[in-house]
């Protein structure tokens, strides 16, 4: 009985890709037990620099080297790339003495990095490299060598550039996080550099999204119903704070207004008011109002300072035009 080709192919293909990963995989655990000397140097070499972190490398060490001061820059540590060909053409003046350069080549022998080293060497500017060879031309120029673990590529002829990039690009990861956890780096800097898409959504705070000033329906405690009514109408969201000496003591929504039919006219604020109403405060997380707004099926709140006093409003449609989901 002949076997299906069609099955033969799946498997060899699934094969191939548990043996790639397998490989890149262990390499990188490796490297986890055994983290490159200089590391810890590299970190606070980086953060003693008073410029930026200059990356350079060619060819698949540049586009790992590109991707890392990506990740340096929209985590607190300001990172372009420099390709070195254009280096060696003016851009050499682009790098000042106040820069640190992270420099990638796995051999350690790339010759377009000549003149990036050059200039380092000949102005003092620190100099890390990250390469595979320790006794290369790269890691003895180098003022910090992080040298990669010996490990196969993953390609079955050992050639293409596949371990040896995926632990370049894990080890600029893990640079730039180190560096993130040392400066003190919080979810409030990760949303001024992340201002757009969904994850800046999810790490605004209440303060950023809720609306205040004029906009705020607040009333007195013995403000008729009637002025009450007129005072949510105006203000568009169908509720009203009801505050004395500055202090939030309750809030009137529609099913107060519902629950007090009989004889509502007669009434005055504070009397249909839910008192002690929730409420969040200006730094809480967006998404968190939002979770609590669903929780409560609510579809506002009140933003309050420790004092309990009103400082805005955030109306759940606030959180959604904004993308917080």
């Amino acid at each position: 009985m002949q076997s299906d080709p069609k099955t033969d192919h799946t498997a060899t293909i699934q094969k191939t890709a548990r043996r790639v990963l397998t490989i890149e995989g262990d390499a990188l655990l490796a490297m986890a037990q055994t983290l490159p000397d200089g590391f810890v140097a590299a970190i606070e070499r980086i953060i003693s620099a008073k410029g930026r972190v200059i990356l350079s490398g060619i060819g698949k060490s540049g586009h790992i080297a590109r991707k890392i001061a990506a990740t340096f820059s929209s985590t607190g540590s300001p990172a372009y790339f420099v390709h070195p060909a254009e280096a060696s053409h003016g851009d050499l003046g682009t790098i000042t003495t106040s820069d640190i350069v992270i420099a990638l080549s796995n051999s350690g022998e790339t010759t377009e990095l000549g003149d990036l080293i050059a200039h380092t060497r000949r102005f003092s500017i620190p100099l890390i490299a990250i390469c595979g060879r320790p006794g290369s031309t790269l890691a003895q120029a180098a003022d910090i060598a992080l040298v990669l673990p010996a490990a196969p590529e993953a390609c079955y002829m050992g050639l293409a550039p596949t371990t040896s990039t995926t632990m370049a690009l894990a080890l600029g990861d893990a640079l730039a996080v180190a560096l993130m956890e040392r400066r003190g780096f919080e979810p409030e800097h990760f949303r001024t550099f992340h201002p757009g898409g969904r994850l800046g959504a999810r790490l605004a705070r209440v303060a950023q999204l809720m609306r205040g000033g004029e906009d705020l329906p607040l009333v007195a405690p013995q403000t008729s119903m009637a002025e009450t009514l007129l005072t949510m109408t105006q203000k568009g969201f169908g509720t009203a704070g009801v505050v004395e000496n500055g202090v939030l003591l309750g809030v009137i929504t529609d099913g107060d207004l519902r629950r007090n039919m009989a004889g509502l006219m007669d009434r005055t604020a504070i009397e249909v008011a839910t008192k002690s109403p929730l409420t969040a405060p200006a730094t809480m997380l967006a998404v968190e109002a939002m979770a609590l707004m669903n929780s409560r099926k609510i579809t506002f709140l009140f933003v309050v300072d420790p004092e309990n006093r009103p400082l805005g409003i955030l109306h759940i449609h606030d959180c959604l035009r904004a993308g917080v989901q």
